[in-house]
């Protein structure tokens, strides 16, 4: 399937590592010209190096960008615009918020995640929407948890802001489908990245066990029985930021493997 993303400008937000950056990956290899965003420059010029020594002919830059930083965020989106002319797709990503129940964050917790989760991808959003508008065309992605499904244990700020986020696309999906700006949000169930195996060892040392037995007990809890791989959730998320998704819009999709039960 021609996904229609050669020469597509993208903006891949928490570009450098983990689920954003298979994203970032999978867009090059469909030929988008990509901008990855973080606030680690050397994991930035790491990462860039990386994808365009694999994948020949890649056209990927980065922007350093604290995502609580509504000035870093904008600087992010007008440098995808200067260096390509345009934004065609925006990839709202961010690293997960603080683990724990809800006597175990403090109001600053909550004050972090709601700008690292959720105030971020409204800022981002803002500044591409007028691009997209005036083009026409735009897909934005915005990328969540399972939590939109089914509520995680110990995870109440990823319960609270993913469910914001979800709000969030179901508002701009009505608002913006007749401009050809198409919006969905995709969560990730037990992907095989590095915040996954921070969860895993916090939870073994809670419950007093080992990594390895908690790692299983969550891979028998999965009907595919395995962790996913980040190449795969990424190829659902480079096929809803595409030209071949006409008709998506508003929806919240898992890549889980089958592990969240709820309708």
């Amino acid at each position: 399937m021609d996904l229609q993303l050669q020469n597509k400008a993208a903006l891949v937000l928490a570009g450098s590592k983990g689920l954003g950056r298979a994203i970032a990956t999978e867009l090059a290899r469909e030929g988008a010209k990509v901008m990855i965003a973080s606030r680690d420059e050397e994991q930035l010029e790491q990462t860039v190096g990386e994808i365009r020594r694999d994948i020949a002919g890649t056209e990927m830059q980065y922007a350093v960008c604290d995502l609580t930083n509504e000035e870093d965020i904008k600087a992010a989106v007008s440098k995808t615009v200067d260096q390509y002319g345009t934004i065609d797709v925006l990839i709202n990503n961010s690293g997960g918020p603080k683990a724990g129940g809800f006597e175990d964050v403090n109001a600053q917790d909550w004050q972090n995640a709601y700008e690292l989760n959720l105030l971020s991808y409204v800022r981002a959003t803002d500044a591409a929407l007028p691009h997209m508008k005036t083009q026409q065309h735009g897909r934005i992605v915005n990328i969540t948890s399972s939590s939109i499904k089914q509520a995680l244990d110990d995870m109440v700020l990823s319960n609270t802001f993913r469910a914001g986020v979800l709000g969030l696309t179901k508002s701009l999906a009505s608002e913006y489908a007749g401009d050809n700006i198409l919006v969905n949000t995709v969560g990730p169930g037990r992907i095989a990245t590095d915040r996954v195996a921070s969860l895993d060892e916090l939870k073994a040392s809670k419950q007093n066990k080992d990594v390895d037995t908690v790692q299983k007990e969550a891979e028998a809890s999965i009907p595919a029985g395995r962790y996913g791989q980040p190449e795969e959730f990424a190829k659902t998320v480079a096929f809803l930021a595409s030209g071949a998704n006409s008709y998506v819009t508003g929806e919240a999709m898992l890549v889980d493997g089958g592990l969240v039960k709820a309708l």
